[in-house]
């Protein structure tokens, strides 16, 4: 008998929701708006009843408690999404669906679908990170996803400036972090254009790859992740891979000697999944779900 999972990418703006086979492969998937937890609750029921699902995953926008042993395991957390705060978002499903199902952010999902299925594959340590209207990364150390007290907010990380950059950031809790001085919306404001727009201007590549290789060079330094691959909307500019990794290697400066940072080129790569790591990192989830289970 083959088994059908059930699987969702949660963003605050879109539910990406599929169905597929352990093999990775999808048999039917939609799309539609980030609505109020009701509607959207309604949409996803819609989509998954009747289905015979084994098991459901879901990578979701955050915070979320990822704590099983919570009293709030499951709960969307202190979200910007004013509606979706302190919402019961896996018990709303698993009360109708009565399935296993499985949990974790939306990145860390993203970095379990690398893994699984695209560039990362027999790596157990590796850091996805998505570069776009906010910055955020998932995080594997020795094969398991990383989770503590929370998960990891790695796009708060803080930042050196740019000796010639002005820019307050645009974050509203820490001003000069990652996302403050590297997202999209940062580009934007900092520049008055958004980053497509931009692309032939090589003074804001090599002010964001400043950033970004500052950071990756952080997450080096303390994960030492065996691969790192950089996805999200601002890394559709291809002119920013080479120049980040003509910075990581001068920030490093030969402190770290490791087969992995002598070819920076297979080191930090683009995401493999055509956009599809997210929704197959979810599939996972809804596998290892099925797995606890039995």
């Amino acid at each position: 008998m083959i088994l059908i999972y059930g699987a969702i990418e949660a963003g605050g703006t879109k539910m990406v929701c599929a169905i597929g086979t352990a093999e990775g492969n999808i048999v039917e998937q939609t799309t539609f708006p980030t609505k109020d937890p009701a509607e959207t609750i309604q949409q996803l029921l819609q989509f998954f009843q009747g289905k015979k699902l084994a098991a459901l995953g879901i990578g979701s926008f955050g915070p979320v408690d990822l704590n099983p042993a919570s009293s709030t395991y499951g709960y969307i957390l202190a979200t910007p999404k004013l509606s979706w705060r302190n919402f019961d978002f896996v018990g709303a499903l698993q009360r109708e669906l009565r399935i296993p199902i499985g949990l974790d952010t939306d990145v860390n999902g993203a970095c379990l679908g690398e893994m699984t299925y695209g560039c990362a594959q027999g790596l157990k340590n590796v850091i996805y990170i998505t570069i776009g209207t906010g910055i955020g990364a998932g995080i594997a150390v020795d094969g398991n996803l990383l989770h503590g007290m929370l998960h990891p907010e790695a796009g708060h990380i803080l930042m050196t400036p740019h000796p010639e950059d002005d820019y307050a950031g645009i974050c509203p809790y820490h001003k000069r972090c990652f996302e403050g001085m590297a997202s999209g919306p940062a580009i934007a404001e900092r520049w008055g254009a958004k980053a497509p727009e931009l692309h032939g201007n090589p003074q804001v590549w090599e002010l964001e790859s400043y950033y970004i290789a500052q950071a990756l060079v952080n997450y080096i330094f303390v994960l030492a992740p065996e691969k790192i691959i950089l996805g999200g909307g601002v890394m559709k500019q291809q002119q920013l891979l080479p120049l980040i990794r003509r910075r990581v290697n001068t920030l490093i400066n030969g402190y770290l000697q490791t087969p992995e940072l002598r070819d920076l080129d297979q080191y930090i790569v683009p995401a493999s999944l055509d956009d599809r790591q997210g929704i197959l990192g979810a599939l996972e989830l809804a596998k290892r779900a099925m797995r606890s289970v039995f």
